[in-house]
């Protein structure tokens, strides 16, 4: 299971990438925040050895952001042997997820994040969470077309996949980008929908699906909630996924997890 191509329009990427979260030290981790933060972080040579750990098994994407020291750690596995396709988040920013303030979001310097990834083996590029959430659509607009005129595929990534997709073809070109990165795990963690349930989750999948993009499923593991067979077994009962991004914390975690999950 996502262990294939996909094939979408003249590119190709991997439809299992490597996510940033542990290795930004993302603070929805909560108290294991700090431990990434020191471990992985501030240790690039660590975050590189998961990164060429989850390549030996086979992953062959990995979700980037313009961050000095993750963007080392990268360089340091590809200096080892891994040749990685790089799906980029564009704008990424230090906003606390906690306490967003979207205006700090929308002042980065998204531009000389699609001049970097340009020169990368890049075939998507995605617009960072806090700034499709701060619906300001023509600034969203212009970074959707700055990235098409790049030559990459287009996407949005979200963290209210409910509100933001209804709201989403009455306020922008729904022609402007292909992929929509959404949270996305049984327990609905970290998802602006109460509980899952059956029916619930019906009415979600039907509005996702009238989008028609490829649906990339981010925290599937719901920040380590959910054990990985838990996870794997929810999104092999699904059959409008596209693609997933899977954060691994250490070498034995990205060893046991994506055995696991070839067997699905």
């Amino acid at each position: 299971m996502f262990f294939e191509d996909l094939e979408y329009k003249d590119k190709s990427m991997p439809q299992t990438i490597l996510g940033y979260g542990p290795f930004m030290a993302e603070l929805y981790y909560g108290h294991r925040s700090r431990l990434y933060l020191d471990d992985l972080y501030n240790n690039p040579q660590q975050t590189s050895e998961v990164i060429q750990e989850a390549y030996h098994q086979g992953i062959r994407a990995i979700n980037l952001v313009n961050d000095e020291k993750l963007l080392k750690a990268y360089d340091m596995a590809v200096d080892a042997g891994c040749e990685m396709k790089v799906i980029a988040t564009i704008g990424k920013s230090d906003v606390d997820y906690l306490n967003p303030n979207y205006e700090v979001a929308k002042e980065v310097d998204w531009d000389e994040d699609i001049e970097l990834f340009s020169q990368y083996d890049c075939p998507l590029m995605m617009v960072d969470e806090f700034i499709t959430d701060a619906y300001d659509w023509r600034l969203t607009a212009k970074i959707l077309n700055r990235i098409n005129d790049s030559g990459s595929l287009s996407g949005l990534v979200t963290s209210f996949p409910s509100r933001t997709t209804d709201i989403l073809a009455e306020n922008i070109d729904m022609d402007l980008f292909d992929f929509y990165m959404i949270p996305f795990n049984s327990l609905s963690y970290m998802m602006d929908i109460n509980a899952f349930n059956a029916s619930q989750r019906q009415e979600f999948v039907d509005k996702v699906l009238k989008l028609n993009k490829k649906i990339i499923a981010t925290r599937t593991l719901a920040a380590g909630v959910l054990k990985p067979k838990e996870a794997f077994t929810f999104l092999k009962s699904v059959d409008y996924i596209d693609a997933i991004c899977i954060g691994v914390a250490k070498i034995e975690e990205a060893k046991e997890d994506f055995e696991l999950l070839k067997e699905y």
